[in-house]
């Protein structure tokens, strides 16, 4: 593939995993979804429509926000008002998104450094467009002679999203109440069967972050990056099913397989950022550059 065709293709993932920010997004309908008078995220106005069932939890629109009323004035009486809520949503038919019902509880707050203001329902999180946080983890190798090699997954086909596409070697959301490099650990060996004595040696990088808008609602997401130099004599093992296999690819080739459908979106994120972050991607040789490094760092505010 040409290097325009290459960058044009890239560009396109970056716009589409920014929509949100773009002209014509739904952002000018949505209400501010407030908790004490703090923003936490995006409501689209069908969502809210259907919120103003419920009005001994959520106080009308007003002033172009969706608010928890003020009765609520706790970490576990907002959560637990707002799960008996979304358990009663859970069989609207329109709201695909929580058909995927989890069981997994995710932080919401203003920032990540704020203080969690509830939990909520990893499934239902992009109803409210509130920030959801996770690890990714660039595994790679580097030969004798230096040359650099990557391990990919490739999901699941069961998997609930993104059925058999590329991913990272190792990656998860963070939940409620468990750390990063804790969640970093789990999924490693988890998903990959690295030992915690591997694993430990993981360096956090950077973040990745970025808001897009489907028709499940608004996701305003923040990847907390780690990169990993796996010994030349390990191969990751399946864990818990989610993973049906793992590559070793040279650099050359994980970088034109980001130009392709068979990338896991935001995973295609995560290895662009560390193709840039290696020099793999400079900018004398690079138009798009810029664009790239903004568009891995579009932060919602």
């Amino acid at each position: 593939m040409a290097n325009s065709a290459w960058s044009e293709k890239v560009l396109q993932l970056l716009r589409r995993m920014n929509n949100f920010h773009l002209p014509g997004s739904c952002r000018a309908s949505c209400f501010r979804f407030e908790i004490d008078g703090a923003q936490v995220g995006w409501i689209p106005p069908h969502v809210a429509s259907l919120l103003s069932r419920y009005p001994d939890v959520f106080s009308p629109p007003h002033d172009g926000a969706v608010s928890l009323c003020q009765s609520l004035d706790s970490y576990e009486r907002r959560s637990k008002a707002v799960d008996a809520v979304l358990q009663t949503m859970r069989q609207e038919s329109s709201l695909t998104c929580l058909k995927g019902w989890r069981d997994e509880k995710y932080s919401v707050m203003p920032r990540f450094c704020d203080p969690p203001l509830m939990w909520m329902e990893r499934a239902a999180t992009s109803l409210f467009g509130v920030k959801r946080y996770g690890v990714h983890l660039n595994g790679y190798t580097v030969s004798d002679s230096g040359e650099v090699s990557m391990w990919l997954a490739r999901r699941s086909p069961t998997k609930q999203t993104y059925p058999g596409l590329l991913d990272n070697v190792a990656a998860g959301g963070l939940a409620a109440g468990v750390g990063i490099k804790q969640t970093l650990l789990k999924e490693c060996q988890e998903e990959a069967c690295i030992p915690a004595v591997i694993a430990e040696k993981a360096r956090p990088v950077t973040t990745v972050s970025y808001t897009y808008e489907d028709e499940e609602g608004v996701f305003a997401e923040s990847q907390f990056v780690f990169d990993l130099e796996l010994p030349l004599d390990f191969k990751p093992r399946i864990g818990d099913g989610e993973v049906q296999d793992f590559y070793l690819l040279p650099i050359d080739k994980v970088k034109e397989l980001l130009a392709t459908d068979d990338f896991k979106p935001n995973c295609a994120m995560v290895v662009l950022d560390f193709l840039i972050r290696h020099s793999f991607i400079e900018a004398d040789t690079e138009p798009c550059y810029q664009e790239f490094v903004g568009g891995l760092h579009q932060t919602l505010e």
